[in-house]
């Protein structure tokens, strides 16, 4: 398939319109027109509806597709322009919000840095298509176990940091002042949807046999700030790695003592880091 007419296909389809497409895109609308004509053409398939506009069966099973070949496509390009350009100044690092643990912060280097926080499945992409050059993930895994990444390019990764995760309890939560906390105890309790900056909850049911934790309150950002802040207004618990846990005020940090999973921070890089990039993914793997 062209990917320019793929595009235009996922542009319309996502606009529910030709002319807002063909604006978007700086096509005309005939342009759009004889694009998404020409893709249905090549599949055999009629894609869209055009009144209202909205995809097909056949289009919905191509969307699926359209995202993750579009993304390797430009992942393709990025990858071709690192290796063709010549090394750059500085470093452009993307991290999840709790992925920056102590020891990445003491291994940043002490100028040139570009540093984006954003959301735990953008951290590969963002790497893989070139926009940073290197990335930390992070996720609650079992000691020395890899985490599950998105596939989004051939990009590798190695960790770099493991530490224990705690429960966060307002004060005032009748088990804070417990020495540790079996996970399962708390399946039916009140927890916090921070999917960007708490350890995700479906990561929590995966650990407690695939029950439990439902939300009390959704949270989509990426400022731990406001996080502790909820859960020390009572919203919900939130599971953090101790070194977000610990000293938040009105609140308490109890470690996770069953099952024995760990927060797990992991490196992403694509190809052979250079310069800056591979200065500090080495002073990361010498600390871990």
């Amino acid at each position: 398939m062209d990917p320019h007419l793929l595009r235009t296909y996922v542009t319309v389809a996502r606009l529910a319109s030709f002319s807002e497409a063909a604006r978007e895109l700086g096509y005309t609308q005939s342009a759009v027109s004889q694009h998404i004509a020409s893709l249905e053409q090549d599949l055999g398939a009629p894609l869209l509806t055009r009144r209202p506009v909205a995809p097909t069966a056949a289009g919905e099973r191509l969307l699926e597709h359209a995202g993750p070949l579009l993304l390797r496509l430009e992942a393709a390009r990025a990858d071709v322009v690192r290796i063709a350009a010549a090394p750059a100044h500085g470093l452009s690092l993307a991290t999840s919000p709790t992925a920056l643990g102590p020891a990445a912060l003491a291994a940043l280097p002490p100028a040139g840095v570009t540093l984006r926080v954003l959301a735990r499945d953008d951290v590969p992409a963002a790497v893989a298509t070139g926009t940073a050059d290197l990335g930390l993930v992070d996720g609650l895994a079992a000691p020395s176990d890899p985490l599950r990444l998105p596939d989004v390019a051939p990009l590798t990764t190695y960790g770099v940091a493991e530490e224990p995760v705690c429960v966060l309890l307002p004060v005032t939560h009748p088990q804070a002042r417990r020495a540790g906390l079996r996970l399962g105890d708390l399946a039916d309790a009140r927890w916090l949807d921070a999917p960007d900056t708490a350890l995700p909850l479906p990561q929590l049911r995966a650990a407690n046999g695939g029950h439990g934790f439902r939300a009390a309150l959704r949270y989509d950002g990426t400022d731990v700030r406001v996080l502790t802040a909820l859960a020390a207004a009572g919203h919900g618990l939130a599971l953090l790695p101790r070194s977000a846990a610990t000293g938040v005020p009105g609140t308490a940090a109890v470690p996770v003592t069953e099952p024995r999973v760990v927060h797990r921070t992991e490196l992403v890089h694509a190809g052979t880091p250079t310069g800056a990039a591979a200065a500090l993914a080495q002073a990361l793997s010498t600390r871990a």
